[in-house]
């Protein structure tokens, strides 16, 4: 590939392959994108909304309303550009700066989410282990500040890296074999052959995904040896179902994260990332609201209260 000493000016655009390979089924990809869509804007608008109108709350009904929040934001960043794509061929194009705005919101996003699932592992240390301490230690001003740090660690780690990204030289034709601005994709464009070009994304997958997940992992050995004492298995089953949903999020979170972001630059391959950006970009965000709407027995009565007064 040829390098372009221009590569960093902002008036450059990348093309977006997206789904050409398919061309035969772009009109049925738009259609289960839109209906996908659609879908988890309705599913986690009807959290926010219900948690928004229910004046108290439990501090996890609080960080699940952060986490719809999130999903919200999550897929209007990536499902429009990529609907358009689908439909039009000239909006397949992205700026130099559209691009790099995207892939930091992106990163911002998903940090965000990692460390609040960090935070609603807390809250569930703390309401399983240390119950008589819970109203005091979880306050509302304390679960305030947890949600405003999850989301400026998230937004400052994705700064670094987008900066670390976009200051690397790109190599012709600025073609980038994915849907919207992944840093794997991106990092496949540039004209560096070592690893120092991979450094900024290792970098973050230890701030954002390993960090949290050992934080994560710590929390809920302290959950299962406390659980270990209660005698009654009733009591243990009660006090594990409440983990439920809290556990699945994170799994389908940190499984296709992981998947897609630690691994070497050399294993990068455009079909296979294609096929699981869709899942966390559209199915995962899909699926939260019904993880935790059924799984969660605060949520579902915030959702009956708003169904009562309609």
């Amino acid at each position: 590939m040829e390098r372009d000493n221009k590569s960093t000016d902002a008036t450059m655009e990348f093309l977006l392959l997206g789904f050409s390979e398919q061309l035969c089924l772009r009109v049925l990809l738009f259609l289960i994108f839109l209906i996908v869509h659609l879908v988890t804007l309705a599913g986690n608008g009807m959290i926010f909304v219900a948690v928004v109108m229910e004046p108290s709350h439990p501090p996890m009904v609080f960080f699940l309303c952060q986490l719809s929040v999130i999903e919200l934001c999550y897929t209007l960043v990536i499902v429009p550009k990529a609907l358009l794509s689908l439909i039009v061929v000239d909006s397949s194009t992205i700026s130099f700066i559209g691009c790099a705005a995207q892939m930091h919101l992106f990163v911002a996003l998903g940090g965000a989410e990692c460390f609040l699932l960090v935070a609603m592992s807390y809250d569930r240390y703390i309401a399983i282990c240390q119950p008589l301490h819970y109203v005091a230690v979880m306050s509302e001003v304390f679960c305030l500040r947890l949600a405003v740090a999850c989301c400026l660690g998230g937004f400052a780690v994705a700064l670094g890296l987008t900066v670390a990204v976009f200051r690397l030289p790109f190599c012709q034709p600025y073609r980038i074999n994915h849907f919207f601005c992944d840093v794997p994709a991106v990092l496949h464009l540039t004209c560096t052959q070592s690893y120092t070009s991979e450094l900024p994304l290792l970098a973050a997958c230890v701030l954002l995904l390993l960090l949290p997940f050992l934080l994560i992992l710590t929390s809920y050995v302290c959950i299962a040896a406390s659980l270990l004492h209660v005698t009654s298995s009733v009591g243990r089953v009660k006090a594990f179902s409440t983990c439920i949903s809290h556990l699945a999020i994170t799994l389908l979170h940190y499984g296709c994260a992981t998947f897609m972001y630690i691994r070497p630059k050399s294993n990068y391959s455009p079909a296979r990332d294609k096929m699981v950006s869709l899942v966390y970009t559209n199915i995962t965000p899909l699926l939260y609201p019904l993880i935790y709407s059924l799984r969660n027995k605060e949520i579902r009565a915030v959702l009956r209260k708003m169904l009562r007064r309609k």
